[in-house]
């Protein structure tokens, strides 16, 4: 008996030293950790504090408040173990406080983790009403609580923000809805930075929240912040495009002028093109808004190309002139974005506008000495002769301040000396013409700019346009949409700007390119149901390679009916072909795009390949035609209509410089490296034996010269020496600007013969 007492006495002893042990733990641990206890083991110890359900025990060693659990009365959750009586007291009253609403209103919600995150929100912000806590709690249940309801609207100290703000905050969508729908919580109270709720939503990214807000109309969805931003000028600075759409439907207004100018403005200076559709949908104005310091379009405020591309899109003034004197155009140059202003010198901004101190766009590029920019600019049309208002040209400035100096003086020469043009003896048409004039255009990709190039260089000192220079005018591949571009009126200027908007539309992905793009621009600039006997004059001829048989056939797509030819006969047939279409039947956009249909660029169109396979250089094939088809006027007898060449231009798409091939040797290797060089000699032999078949130089214009010459007819041939190889589908601005540069130095040296060559279209 006496061994079992000790025992029990012993146990006792033990059980109050691990409770003691325990006690210190916590106290050393987190006395603030919520925990579920019986609220039995209480029974033994004195009540110090209560406030309803809120209890302060002083034990042996510790303080310890608990909060009974409303769902389990014999139950408690311990909500503090401290040693401090003073702590014990200060923290129980702001419990005691401020855990009524939640425990009374919403018994069931109460678990340990859920009073856990509670006490430490009490803790962490003691100077919080009750409805903040109760958002950050997310315990809308509460909100119904009287002493929750009486400072719904009320604002914290720290931030000055109200539970709705902080909802917004938090994203919390229940709460949101029960404080506007069931609350009524005010949406025009600003926080310290003058920020209304809308702001706090429109840095979120759930629409939701501006649809919740709005149901209660609100003049805080344009309140402008202290930072001089309204909620919408925050979506735009993010790029929040969503959260922009939902302000705009809810209201949002536009025209607001925030510290980074009107929300449009915005979206363009953080290069938001999302948020500057969205604004442009709603308010179409928009696009020629001035901004409030500098009186700028949102076009000045562009910063890259796609940005600056959607705004011409939109119809945004391209030479708008600022409350400072500056088109857009002269802001790209002063800030060195060469895309921006490549973009818009395609889309014809004006090269020559006068801005601040009547300096034009290539003044501050010569002061900047940005030789991309430069050669950019004149290639585009800058006058280097234009004086700003003091006296100073371009020309000055570049033999201050330019490396290139030598270089564009030349070209300003010629330009200058080109634009004014000779005087024609002939400008009435076709009828009084003694001889006819042949034009000829290479193949050749995307560098059917350097023949462009070229041609601007006729028309100017011509004073005329191409289409009244010339009877005759034959392509291939780009040439030959130059070719139909000509002959349907097209401007030398606006194939230029269009060539540079095409490539980046047409040369998108990898080889070979999809069709669609292609064949879409050729629709939009001939026309989708536009057929080649539409126009007739002048004549054109544009070469294409049948494919559906072998040997590959050239054919040429003409404007008018083709001669009967009585020659020797075609091949044997093994098999009967489709027959071909007549001129009168043949669109003009599927013959530009059957002879533009490069193997590895783009598909065959139907059985065409591009006529560069056959006739890169199409001069000899366009002497030979017009041969033919004089000839059949004679058999007709009607050799009154028959007019002989008075003259032949041929214009190549610029020579690239001849570099050294390693080997071409191709053999049967006998080890690893021997297969390494039958690889590469067998690279290198194909791209020659290519390059050779496509050769638009060389013996191909020595031919068509010897031809002419002994038939007497002048033969003028302008081709432009490349530094580099350009590639057929280059889209670098950058390297395009470049080549064209070349081409004016070019123009530059064979200023003379140009002019001849004009004089002799002139008289002929």
């Amino acid at each position: 008996m006496y061994v079992l007492k000790t025992v029990v006495v012993g146990m006792q002893f033990l059980g109050r030293l691990v409770e003691t042990l325990n006690t210190v733990t916590n106290l050393f641990a987190n006395p603030y950790r919520v925990r579920e206890v019986p609220l039995s083991e209480y029974v033994p110890h004195s009540r110090v504090m209560e406030d309803g359900r809120v209890v302060l025990y002083r034990t042996v060693q510790s303080w310890d408040c608990l909060l009974i659990n409303p769902n389990i009365p014999q139950n408690a959750f311990r909500l503090f173990q401290v040693s401090s009586e003073v702590e014990a007291r200060t923290v129980f009253l702001q419990f005691a406080t401020k855990m009524r609403p939640f425990y009374e209103v919403s018994p069931d919600s109460l678990r340990v983790d859920t009073v856990q995150q509670l006490t430490d929100c009490l803790r962490s912000h003691p100077n919080w009403p009750l409805a903040h806590v109760a958002v950050e709690m997310g315990m809308k249940t509460s909100f119904r609580h009287n002493h929750i309801m009486c400072c719904i609207n009320d604002t914290e100290s720290e931030e000055g923000i109200t539970p709705l703000h902080l909802a917004c905050k938090k994203e919390d969508i229940d709460c949101i809805r029960e404080l506007v729908e069931g609350c009524g919580a005010r949406l025009d109270i600003a926080d310290k930075n003058g920020e209304t709720v809308f702001h706090y939503a429109a840095r979120q990214s759930n629409c939701l929240l501006i649809e919740l807000l709005s149901k209660q109309r609100s003049i805080g969805v344009n309140h402008l912040s202290s930072s001089g931003e309204t909620p919408l000028h925050i979506a735009c600075r993010l790029g929040k495009t969503d959260i922009a759409k939902s302000l705009l439907h809810c209201q949002a207004s536009c025209n607001i002028a925030g510290s980074h100018g009107y929300p449009i403005h915005t979206s363009m200076k953080f290069i938001q093109a999302g948020c500057a559709e969205a604004i442009l949908e709603a308010d179409p104005n928009q696009i020629q808004t001035e901004d409030t310091q500098y009186r700028g379009t949102p076009l000045h405020w562009a910063k890259n190309a796609d940005m600056t591309r959607l705004l011409i899109n939109h119809g945004c003034s391209l030479n708008y002139l600022s409350k400072t004197g500056e088109t857009p155009l002269h802001i790209m140059v002063k800030r060195k974005r060469f895309e921006c202003a490549m973009v818009l010198l395609v889309h014809g901004a004006d090269t020559n506008a006068k801005g601040e101190s009547g300096n034009t766009p290539l003044h501050l590029a010569m002061k900047l000495d940005n030789l991309d920019l430069i050669k950019a600019l004149i290639v585009f049309g800058a006058d280097v002769k234009s004086p700003n208002d003091f006296g100073e040209t371009p020309g000055l400035i570049a033999a201050r301040h330019s490396k290139g100096f030598d270089d564009i003086i030349g070209i300003a020469t010629v330009l200058g000396s080109l634009s004014k043009g000779l005087d024609a003896t002939d400008s009435d048409g076709y009828m009084h013409r003694r001889y006819d004039r042949l034009l000829c255009l290479d193949g050749g990709g995307i560098r059917g700019l350097v023949l462009i190039q070229l041609l601007i260089a006729i028309e100017q000192t011509a004073g005329q346009p191409i289409r009244e220079l010339f009877d005759w005018v034959s392509g291939t591949s780009t040439g030959g949409i130059l070719a139909l571009a000509i002959v349907h009126g097209k401007p030398m200027h606006y194939l230029r700007c269009l060539y540079f908007r095409m490539k980046d539309e047409v040369f998108n992905g990898s080889r070979p390119f999809s069709s669609v793009p292609l064949e879409d621009f050729l629709k939009r600039e001939f026309g989708e149901n536009t057929k080649m006997t539409d126009v007739t004059k002048p004549k054109v001829m544009v070469t294409g390679t049948l494919a559906d048989r072998h040997p590959g056939e050239l054919h040429l797509f003409r404007n008018y009916n083709p001669p009967e030819l009585q020659h020797d006969p075609p091949y044997m047939r093994t098999a009967e072909f489709q027959a071909l279409t007549l001129p009168k039947d043949q669109l003009v956009w599927r013959a530009a795009r059957c002879s533009g249909a490069a193997p590895t660029y783009f598909r065959p169109m139907g059985r065409f390949l591009d006529g560069g396979l056959l006739a890169n250089n199409p001069t000899l094939d366009a002497l030979t035609e017009i041969h033919e088809y004089n000839q059949n006027l004679k058999r007709k007898s009607r050799e009154n209509q028959v007019k002989k060449l008075g003259i032949v231009v041929s214009l190549g798409t610029g020579k690239p410089p001849q570099v050294p091939v390693t080997s071409v040797d191709v053999f049967r290797p006998s080890n690893p490296w021997e297969l390494a060089k039958t690889v590469f000699g067998a690279r290198e032999l194909g791209k020659m034996v290519v390059d050779c078949c496509t050769d638009s130089d060389g013996r191909a214009v020595d031919r068509a010269r010897a031809w002419c010459e002994m038939v007497d007819i002048p033969y003028f041939r302008l081709n432009s020496q490349l530094k580099t190889d350009v590639m057929l589908d280059e889209i670098d601005d950058a390297i395009l600007v470049n080549m064209l540069w070349e081409t004016q130095i070019y123009i530059h040296q064979e200023r003379e013969r140009i002019q001849q060559l004009v004089q002799l279209l002139l008289s002929a």
